[in-house]
């Protein structure tokens, strides 16, 4: 099996397929991942941490989720606490990202990169009971891509990334 994709790789494949039309750049390089919208003289950005492969793909689902409205919005609009969350703030956490990173594990399987569910919080102990609904989620989210198709922008950056590998 061909090595996975980088994150600089990714960037390039995300360009090709998306800058013209959507007036979007993805850019590594950043301590906290973030989204921001287009500016009269500038492109939107959606910044991943460091030089993360799965960090740039995960950004991506997210922007893949976002509609055209959302878009229009620094973070989409949308609150983040970052680690340290509490018990429910991690139950709400889980419930807006089952999506995403169901669309990134199909953004990995492209980009020959190993993935596994994030959770985001590394000083929570998160109960056992949580984890699985979770999890559970998630599956039904990917079955769900898997019988009725990705989404526009996320097949098309799929379909990229698989094209970038081959």
């Amino acid at each position: 099996m061909a090595m996975g994709l980088d994150a600089r790789c990714i960037e390039g494949v995300f360009s090709r397929a998306f800058a013209a039309e959507f007036n979007t750049r993805l850019v590594g390089g950043a301590d906290e991942p973030l989204y921001q919208p287009p500016t009269s003289g500038a492109p939107a950005e959606i910044y991943y941490c460091r030089d993360y492969a799965r960090s740039a793909l995960h950004e991506v689902a997210h922007w893949c989720v976002a509609g055209s409205r959302r878009r229009r919005f620094s973070d989409y609009g949308y609150w983040y606490t970052a680690d340290g969350r509490d018990t429910q703030q991690q139950a709400a956490f889980f419930c807006v990202e089952a999506k995403p990173q169901a669309l990134e594990s199909f953004f990995c399987a492209a980009a020959g990169i190993a993935f596994a569910p994030s959770l985001d919080n590394l000083s929570l102990e998160i109960p056992a009971a949580m984890l699985e609904q979770f999890q559970n989620q998630l599956r039904r989210e990917q079955a769900r891509f898997n019988n009725h198709g990705l989404p526009f922008r996320a097949a098309r950056f799929a379909q990229a990334l698989r094209k970038a590998r081959a």
